[in-house]
């Protein structure tokens, strides 16, 4: 009942959030995952995700990330990652992008959910200097909320999460100029493989209010 309840309120917020805007496409990411822990406390992440647009016809992005979690304890961690971005630009060709991450996550167990948190702090290089602001490396803030609700004895595992960005160090108009809306599944396939398959809305404020309809699709493993 309370996991209903949730998506309500997701799909509520969606519909009254699409209603506003006339400038949209959709997506399809596909993504790779791997986790490899070195002990307890330690594990290693990588990442290769592809993203496309235009109704799914091009690529917009690929990127390769890697990066370093440590478990605080059973509810804390903290990492941080690079990511190494191919992004197609207003000249239709791909420039390197530099990311760097660091990360605060939080679990917290509730019955069947499991919710947590992320705040994410991130820098970002471009490669490709179309005007002066292009050369400064561009601060965000992003806040992560998800809600994950566990089916015993069942592989699928239905999940919600809300993403915010926030730029930093900069004259912004908004206090957000990105947020990410989405629902999906979480499927067990062995124990150490699983798939997750969900649906996105992602808002973009900035330069001028786009929506963009994504269909995600991850493979995860954990050696």
């Amino acid at each position: 009942m309370k996991f209903r309840i949730l998506f309500f309120f997701l799909f509520l917020i969606i519909f009254m959030q699409t209603g506003y805007c006339q400038n949209r496409d959709f997506g399809i990411w596909y993504g790779f995952n791997a986790e490899h822990s070195i002990s307890k406390k330690i594990e290693i992440d990588l990442a290769a995700v592809l993203r496309t647009f235009n109704n799914a016809t091009r690529t917009d992005q690929a990127f390769f990330e890697g990066g370093i979690t440590y478990k605080l304890n059973k509810h804390l961690s903290a990492s941080g990652s690079y990511r190494f971005t191919e992004k197609i630009e207003s000249n239709s060709r791909f420039y390197p992008r530099h990311k760097l991450f660091a990360d605060i996550k939080a679990t917290l167990p509730s019955g069947n959910f499991i919710f947590s948190s992320r705040f994410r702090f991130q820098y970002q290089n471009k490669t490709f200097i179309e005007k002066a602001s292009d050369e400064i490396p561009d601060y965000h803030f992003r806040i992560k909320l998800k809600a994950v609700y566990i089916i015993t004895q069942f592989p699928l595992n239905p999940y919600l999460y809300f993403e915010s960005f926030s730029q930093l160090f900069a004259n912004a108009h908004r206090f957000s100029d990105k947020n990410r809306f989405a629902a999906g599944v979480e499927c067990k396939i062995t124990q150490k493989q699983s798939v997750d398959a969900g649906y996105m809305l992602q808002r973009d404020f900035e330069p001028h209010i786009s929506d963009m309809y994504i269909v995600s699709i991850n493979y995860n493993i954990k050696f």
